[in-house]
């Protein structure tokens, strides 16, 4: 296999499956959950008195790829507070003092699905024309720490492009560890019966790219969609672009 170190070096023909992120790299529902997350933690720390206030820096630091309850549980310890773990199904308007770290991720999550449902979910054009370009034959996964991945596929018009999807549904069904461990998009590469070293993974977070690096595939392709490039790059992205057009 080619070293795949510059987008002039990267031939999207060398690899049989191309593993993708959702949010931020298919849908620009990143910047969705970007504001979900915001609206939420910024209330539960007026709630509770906290002055540091939820920033962007943070959503990168410690939300950005991880799986919902992860990325409760690391901001909330950023801060210095612990919650119980709670229950999935632990509902969203809790009191204060009575909230979990699931209940909060599922207030998170209902906030999203109510701005996806408002607002629609449009592609990345540049994302489309990439998918457009890939050799007949290619081999599409959507690995997502989201459990709305379905729904916001469809949304966007783009669920039959995709023969395999690994989202947080699935990750906890069958016990697999979130980014930044790798199992996800191995798990990915398995159910698409092709090896790691022949696919490729696509990822704007930090935590997914890192995963990628830490799963030894073929080519991480980092889009810094605001992760900041050198980030990216640090964590193991083998090409930094800002959008999946440059690929072309």
């Amino acid at each position: 296999m080619a070293i795949v170190s510059t987008t002039e070096s990267f031939q999207p023909a060398e690899f049989s499956a191309h593993l993708f992120d959702l949010d931020g790299v298919i849908t620009p529902t990143a910047e969705v959950h970007m504001r979900a997350w915001d609206q939420m933690f910024s209330d539960f720390l007026t709630s509770r008195d906290i002055a540091e206030p939820y920033t962007d820096q943070d959503y990168f630091d410690h939300v950005d790829g991880r799986p919902r309850y992860d990325g409760v549980r690391a901001f909330l310890l950023s801060r210095g507070n612990e919650l119980p773990e709670g229950e999935d199904g632990d509902p969203v308007d809790q009191p204060p003092g009575a909230e979990t770290v699931r209940g909060l991720g599922n207030r998170k999550n209902e906030q999203v699905l109510s701005l996806i449902r408002d607002e629609g979910v449009e592609p990345y054009p540049g994302t489309v024309a990439y998918l457009d370009s890939l050799p007949s034959g290619a081999r599409l996964a959507i690995v997502s720490s989201s459990r709305n991945a379905e729904e916001v596929l469809t949304g966007a018009g783009l669920r039959d492009r995709f023969e395999i999807i690994v989202d947080g549904n699935v990750a906890a069904a069958e016990g697999l560890p979130g980014k930044p461990a790798p199992d996800t998009f191995v798990r990915a590469a398995q159910q698409l019966g092709v090896e790691v070293t022949d696919s490729v993974v696509y990822e704007d977070a930090v935590s997914g790219v890192r995963a990628g690096a830490a799963g030894e595939f073929g080519a991480v392709i980092g889009v810094d969609r605001g992760a900041g490039a050198t980030a990216l790059r640090d964590a193991g992205a083998t090409i930094v672009v800002q959008d999946l057009e440059e690929l072309l």
